[in-house]
């Protein structure tokens, strides 16, 4: 008899619990149509990427990827913000860590090769920062200098190749690294793309350290990264970029992520017209 009452309650518990697992399914539903999207970004890239202190996150590529997660159909409270490296960018595709990345993601032959890419959304330059008071003024000055960059990006790869052969190479895992050791002396500059290099030279515990050399060594078309083959999200994605453009929340966007640190931005470039 004892044992029937204790079987009985089992089965009550179990019961109890299956109705609420029903109920509380649809917390973690999206009208998406199914789980929350996770979204591949950057978290130390003030201006474009950032995670804050109280666990929110801000910038132009979240502004731009919040904007695209609206158009298919997930509000903000579904979003779930996933830290994508540059090295690591093409595998969180491949393996389905993220629906689409958009973390300062430069569009190029070799990376097409992997990953389809909506966009492009912006055009920035791959460009220097320096400290106040240095004299590098081009890109062959680094010859012989310490040069700090993120591994995996375009911006170590062009200075190998092209820009300054001899400089000194250093690449670490992420931006805010380089920027330490530029503010120790450590290295003597730090290259990747401009709007980049704004965001963080505006930071107040920056401000007043650090310059921008003013030069485009190259032109960086910022894509959204979808998995190779993913058809369908990649024109809803191209669809929504538009409509951000034409309703105005683009150039929103960019004033109130890029204007503090007067960068200044090149218009809004045309879906799929890549500036070489």
């Amino acid at each position: 008899m004892k044992l029937r009452k204790v079987t009985a309650a089992s089965a009550a518990v179990l019961a109890l619990a299956v109705v609420a697992t029903a109920c509380g399914g649809n917390s973690d539903s999206g009208s998406g149509g199914g789980k929350k999207i996770k979204i591949g970004i950057k978290f130390d890239q003030p201006g474009l990427g950032l995670k804050e202190p109280n666990g929110s996150f801000s910038g132009f590529d979240v502004d731009v990827a919040t904007y695209v997660a609206k158009e298919l159909g997930y509000k903000p409270n579904e979003i779930q913000w996933v830290e994508t490296k540059s090295a690591d960018r093409e595998n969180a595709l491949a393996r389905g860590d993220v629906k689409f990345i958009a973390a300062t993601y430069s569009i190029t032959d070799e990376r097409k090769q992997k990953v389809d890419f909506a966009g492009p959304y912006l055009l920035a330059h791959q460009d220097l920062l320096l400290k106040k008071d240095s004299k590098i003024s081009k890109g062959t000055d680094l010859n012989g200098k310490n040069l700090c960059s993120v591994t995996g990006s375009t911006s170590a790869q062009n200075v190998q190749k092209t820009i300054a052969p001899k400089a000194n190479l250093k690449e670490n895992s992420t931006y805010s690294e380089c920027i330490a050791s530029l503010q120790s002396g450590a290295v003597d500059a730090v290259t990747t793309d401009d709007s980049i290099l704004a965001g963080f030279a505006a930071q107040d515990k920056y401000k007043g350290q650090f310059k921008l050399a003013g030069l485009k060594l190259s032109n960086e078309n910022y894509g959204v990264g979808v998995k190779k083959g993913d058809a369908t999200t990649l024109d809803k994605i191209n669809k929504a970029l538009e409509k951000m453009v034409s309703d105005g929340s683009w150039k929103k966007a960019v004033d109130k992520n890029f204007g503090p640190a007067q960068y200044k931005n090149e218009q809004a470039p045309k879906i799929g017209q890549i500036v070489k």
